[in-house]
Parts: structure tokens; C-alpha cells; sequence
């Protein structure tokens, strides 16, 4: 399931982004604006990173518990951290296609905002809207920056992780545990700065949802 996943999300991915326009104007027809749409896809990207917090700190209590076992247990052990991994890579992936539909409706959003301004004939109401614009953008602009750096801490943490499934794969003995026990440190400081950037983006994202919808 995650290879078939891993081979139809990117597809879909290309094939809405040829398609954009096409299907936010479809939306706005059905009463789904922009603005709508970008809350829920931010709200979704929020679920996302709930997701892969979790899965990366379940993942490395798996990884914890292969350090301290015989091995005899070592195969099965195995097999369950490379599940893991494939699940955090899983759960990377949608974080990352999370913000990548962000960023394309917002893109939309703000280039139709701007372009509307010139339709006004008030011009104090052209002011404001104007000045909604660019305190929307500065505040997009931070969200994206505090998601970004959140999603960025995972690529490291799955090339740890594929290293040394990897070595563990092909030497499954007390040479493997060593070298796990050494990585495990390591793994433990970098996946509580990823929990921490996660927990920062995820707050952020409730703040940015909470703004476009003031009136709720």
C-alpha cells in the first residue's frame, strides 16, 4: 500500500497543478472560495504534521527497543523498524504534498486579491484591502517559514534511519546493536528538535486558521 501510495501521489500532484485554475474556479462555482480552500488545506497540513509527529516518535522507540535485545530477536526486530521507516516516509510525504497545495492556492489567492484591488472605485476601501493583502501575505509568509523548517528536520532523520535498517538488513548480529546504540543518541536529539519545530508549525497553523476565520 505505501509503494502504490508512493507512486499515485506524485502523479496526482502533477496532474492538479496542470489543472489549478481550472479546478478553483470549479470550486468558487460550488461556493468554495480561495480563502476556504486555503484554510483547509492549512488545517489538513496541521492533521498531517500531528501524524508524523507521532509516527517519528513511535518510530524511535522502536529503534531504542532493538538496542536492547538479544540476537535472536534481532530479525523480527528488523522487520519492525523497517515498517516503521516506511510509515515515517509515508507520513514525510504527506507533509510535504501538504504544503505544496498550500503554497499553490495561496499563490492564487493573493495574485486574484491583488489583481481585484483595481476594481474598486472607493479608494479608502482599496486602501484597506490592500493593506489586508499584504498583512495576509506577511502572515502566510511566516507560517510557511515555521512549516518548512519544521518538514526540513524530517529528510535527515530518514536517512539516519534508512543507514542503518540498511545495516542492520545485512548484518543482523552484536556488531549491528552497537553501532544502533551509538545512532540512537543521536536520533533521540534530532527527533526532539523535529517535535518541537512540529509542535511550533502546528501552533502557528491554528493562529493563521483562527485569523481567516474571525468570524467563527
Amino acid at each position: 500500500m505505501n509503494n502504490i501510495r508512493r507512486l499515485v501521489l506524485p502523479l496526482l500532484i502533477v496532474l492538479l497543478a496542470g489543472c489549478s485554475s481550472t479546478y478553483y474556479g470549479a470550486m468558487e462555482k460550488m461556493g468554495y472560495a480561495k480563502r476556504d480552500i486555503l484554510v483547509t488545506r492549512v488545517e489538513k497540513a496541521q492533521t498531517a504534521q500531528e501524524d508524523a509527529k507521532e509516527q517519528f516518535a513511535d518510530a524511535l522507540q522502536s529503534f531504542l527497543a532493538v538496542t536492547k535485545i538479544d540476537g535472536g530477536e534481532l530479525k523480527l526486530k528488523y522487520d519492525e523498524l523497517n515498517t516503521q521507516l516506511q510509515d515515517c516516509e509515508t507520513r514525510a510525504e504527506e507533509v510535504n504534498d501538504r504544503i505544496s497545495a498550500i503554497d499553490d492556492v495561496a499563490t492564487a489567492l493573493f495574485e486574484e486579491w491583488g489583481l481585484e484591488l483595481d476594481q474598486y472605485s472607493n479608494q479608502k476601501l482599496r486602501s484597506q484591502s490592500k493593506q489586508q493583502l499584504n498583512s495576509t501575505r506577511v502572515r502566510y509568509g511566516e507560517l510557511m517559514t515555521v512549516m518548512r523548517r519544521a518538514a526540513s528536520r524530517m529528510e535527515p532523520i530518514l536517512a539516519t534511519f534508512r543507514d542503518q535498517v540498511l545495516f542492520l538488513k545485512h548484518n543482523l548480529n552484536a556488531q549491528a546493536l552497537r553501532s544502533l546504540d551509538g545512532t540512537s543518541r543521536e536520533l533521540q536529539g534530532d527527533i526532539a528538535d523535529l517535535i518541537r519545530d512540529m509542535e511550533k508549525s502546528i501552533s502557528e497553523a491554528e493562529s493563521f486558521i483562527r485569523e481567516m476565520k474571525p468570524n467563527e
